[in-house]
């Protein structure tokens, strides 16, 4: 999962997909980055800590970093928020195999629509729950891919 900072929308992406991955009991490892270097280390944004717990996913533990380069050896899928993201990290790929490893998290819900996840962080609290919802739902989409082997 990324994202811009990685404090809004992919730790919040991560933490429901890793709730859900976990009910489901299947293997998968799910992580998050943000394509920029501004909070690394820090944890997720207040807000969206705050709409995760109240809702049933813990993200108080995630912490964010950088996407990097070894991320596409480390994991067969890479779910972008936004088209911004999505160029930052294919410009990260070394060839078309790694390339075809990246897209937008919510074409699983609106196939070839381009749709972007909003970034709540200058937002009101009603964006942050409508960023989470968005992302609940879509995790629900990813999820019955994964158990009916559609992802893997």
């Amino acid at each position: 999962m990324v994202c811009l900072g990685n404090i809004c929308r992919s730790p919040m992406a991560d933490g429901l997909l890793r709730r859900k991955v976990k009910e489901h009991d299947l293997n998968v490892l799910v992580d998050s980055a943000g394509t920029a270097n501004y909070h690394i280390g820090s944890p997720p944004d207040h807000r969206m800590v705050e709409i995760a717990t109240s809702r049933g996913t813990d993200i108080q533990d995630l912490r964010a970093r950088q996407f990097s380069k070894i991320d596409f050896q480390d994991f067969d899928l890479i779910y972008v928020m936004d088209e911004s993201n999505l160029t930052n990290v294919y410009r990260l790929a070394s060839s078309e195999d790694e390339r075809q490893k990246v897209r937008l998290i919510l074409e699983d819900l609106y196939p070839k629509a381009s749709m972007k996840v909003p970034d709540p962080y200058y937002g009101s609290m009603k964006d942050f729950m409508d960023v989470h919802d968005l992302l609940d739902e879509v995790t629900d989409v990813i999820i019955e891919k994964i158990k009916n082997g559609e992802i893997g």
